[in-house]
């Protein structure tokens, strides 16, 4: 594997951001930002893995398929999954070739493996996906499909599923051989789609999402990737965030971070998964982890933005 390697998770809302109304263009002019900091890592010598959330998009997906259920079938959310993954692929990877980038890039199709016996699968989920629905609506839809709603303050009701853990890349050999090769890899997009084991070889789609920040250190890991830049909406992680206490962090040692995890600082729903992300990347032996904005992406690989988590 090259000696500089580095795994970059782009996050879903900065693709499709707020107040958005989700077009092609809106989504491929936020990829062309992301494409220009992706460049200027490469052009420093890195070899390059990204990834990237898929929230928003699959939950338009889901809303097409709502409102077109009774003209065309709607499709199971691994299916939709895989969907986004090849629309977002897609973007990035014009986004990239637009950047100027003198390499190949490759978007790979990719499938996590999960633990069918993972207690996430079978206790309460907890992921919210899909559009808002009216009580009534809701009631149906677990009558009839088995989901599982529940009610957002001020919003209305939402689907939930499982998060379970991701365990291997099912593509994680091709995707390690064209990393090798000097390719530009794109994989896992949104954590990759959930599959378990059926034995004899056979694999199932489950409906379910995995967390992608947790995907993302497990591609730095398969990749040997040095340094694992996860990218969001905040320029740092911050403690009381959002209170006039809010106090921004520049760095961390894996045991502050463990203690302001355990603490609640850094909730379950947005921050806490990209700091636990952070931390197992490093136990299982990376170099360097750092969550930051898009738009400082090569300076905070620098050590110049972001917040920066060491052992």
């Amino acid at each position: 594997m090259p000696e500089k390697a580095v795994v970059i998770a782009l996050g879903g809302n900065a693709i499709l951001q707020h107040r958005e109304a989700g077009t092609a263009e809106e989504q491929l002019a936020n990829l062309r930002r992301a494409a220009i900091e992706i460049a200027a890592i490469a052009a420093a010598g890195y070899a390059v893995a990204v990834t990237h959330g898929n929230g928003p998009q699959v939950g338009d997906i889901l809303l097409r398929n709502e409102i077109a259920k009774d003209i065309l079938p709607p499709m199971p959310l691994d299916v939709c999954g895989a969907e986004s993954q090849g629309m977002i692929g897609y973007l990035l990877q014009q986004a990239l070739g637009e950047a100027g980038l003198d390499m190949p890039v490759a978007a790979v199709l990719t499938r996590t493996l999960v633990d069918g016996g993972d207690p996430a699968l079978f206790g309460s989920p907890t992921k919210p996906i899909g559009p808002n629905y009216t009580a009534m609506q809701a009631r149906g839809l677990e009558r009839e499909k088995g989901w599982r709603m529940v009610q957002v303050p001020g919003q209305g009701y939402r689907r939930v599923v499982p998060s379970p853990r991701p365990l291997a890349l099912v593509e994680g050999e091709a995707i390690a051989r064209l990393f090798a090769a000097g390719v530009i890899v794109i994989a896992a997009g949104g954590g990759g789609v959930p599959v378990v084991g059926e034995g004899g070889g056979t694999l199932r789609g489950v409906e379910a999402v995995v967390d992608k920040d947790y995907t993302a250190a497990l591609l730095a890991r398969l990749v040997g990737a040095g340094d694992l830049l996860l990218l969001t909406d905040v320029e740092h992680v911050a403690l009381n965030y959002g209170r006039a206490d809010q106090q921004d962090l520049r760095e961390m040692t894996i045991a502050e971070a463990r203690r302001h995890l355990a603490a609640g600082q850094f909730p379950a729903g947005s921050m806490g998964p990209k700091v636990e992300a952070a931390v197992g990347f490093l136990d299982a032996g990376g170099e360097r982890a750092t969550i930051a904005s898009l738009d400082s992406a090569a300076d905070a690989l620098r050590g110049r933005a972001g917040t920066r988590i060491r052992r």
